[in-house]
């Protein structure tokens, strides 16, 4: 039976989309280095402009994906006990793994996201982030995108899990659609 491949907002993404990023890169520096070898063994100098460009053309794309591949590195899935710890409130509300928000500021690695109707809570595993201002930037973008603007991020998992223990089920509060809306937002706003 194959393994299927985990989705944005599940347990094991990140490390397999830096693998498939990676690959992705591969094959575009191999593509250009193929390009340049190829300019190297033609004479005509129409065929060689024509090689340079196209090499030059495929430098911009395999560097766009190797920008947020590079900001992304450092920050693994997190270890299989936090995945059975954070598992059994699933069922309680909607809970995202392993997704690396992005803002214009910070690079927000957050282990694990829970998204309740009271506000969204997430476990961010870089501790050297100026919480106030990625929680305030956070809730200007939910405010923009009509949400209730409470995000808060815990960069200690003690405090997260504590956190997660406090909350009511999510099916104990009126269903208006922004919990879906929340997630959809989150895994958008994610590489």
């Amino acid at each position: 039976m194959k393994k299927q491949q985990p989705k944005k907002g599940q347990y094991g993404y990140r490390d397999y989309h830096k693998k498939i990023e990676f690959l992705k890169i591969f094959i575009g520096f191999l593509f250009i280095g193929v390009l340049l070898c190829a300019r190297l063994a033609v004479s005509q100098q129409a065929w060689k402009n024509i090689l340079t460009v196209s090499a030059i053309l495929t430098v911009l794309p395999t560097a766009n994906l190797a920008s947020p591949f590079l900001a992304s590195l450092p920050y693994r899935t997190p270890k299989e006990d936090f995945y059975q710890a954070l598992k059994p409130y699933e069922k309680q509300m909607a809970v995202l793994y392993d997704l690396i928000l992005t803002t214009k500021d910070f690079v927000l690695p957050m282990d694990g996201i829970l998204v309740h109707p009271t506000g969204v809570y997430g476990y961010c595993i870089n501790r050297k982030i100026q919480v106030s201002k990625a929680e305030s930037f956070l809730n200007e973008l939910f405010q923009a995108h009509r949400l209730d603007p409470h995000v808060k991020i815990l960069t200690d998992e003690k405090m997260f899990f504590k956190r997660a223990a406090s909350l009511k089920p999510a099916r104990e509060y009126e269903d208006d659609g922004s919990v879906e809306y929340t997630v959809t937002l989150l895994k958008n706003l994610s590489m």
